[in-house]
């Protein structure tokens, strides 16, 4: 399979609320799958200025932040820190540490961490659920 035929790690998830920004990440992300986010994560922040995000983590995945351009890192922290309100994230990210590598400690939104387990928990503590 080459890259044009490769399913993408990062699915969006359909809800019932206009400003939540909800994903699967399933697999290894790719450079490429990682630009898509933070793409797909300027519309949202286009069409509405305040967002709450969920990341569900389904599959053991991995991410070659080497690859990823350093401008479109910062650039996509300085949007999250300017337009998150709360943040939920489900699941076991092996990588979960290095992520917060690019965050302040201290973050401007709320963030709560769910075990895959606990799902049911984040989209209630976020007032949403997945489309039907």
């Amino acid at each position: 399979m080459n890259f044009l035929e490769a399913v993408p790690a990062i699915r969006r998830i359909e809800t019932n609320r206009d400003a939540l920004f909800a994903i699967d990440v399933v697999g290894d992300v790719s450079p490429a799958d990682a630009e898509n986010l933070f793409g797909l994560l300027e519309a949202a922040y286009a069409l509405h200025p305040r967002i709450d995000v969920l990341v569900r983590l389904t599959d053991e995945e991995s991410v070659d932040w080497a690859n990823i351009s350093q401008e479109t890192l910062r650039q996509g922290v300085a949007d999250a820190l300017e337009h998150v309100v709360r943040c939920a994230a489900i699941g076991e990210p092996r990588w979960a540490s290095v992520v917060g590598d690019f965050f302040p400690k201290v973050l401007p939104f709320e963030f709560r961490h769910f075990t895959s387990h606990d799902g049911a928990a984040a989209w209630q503590w976020l007032d949403a659920r997945p489309a039907e």
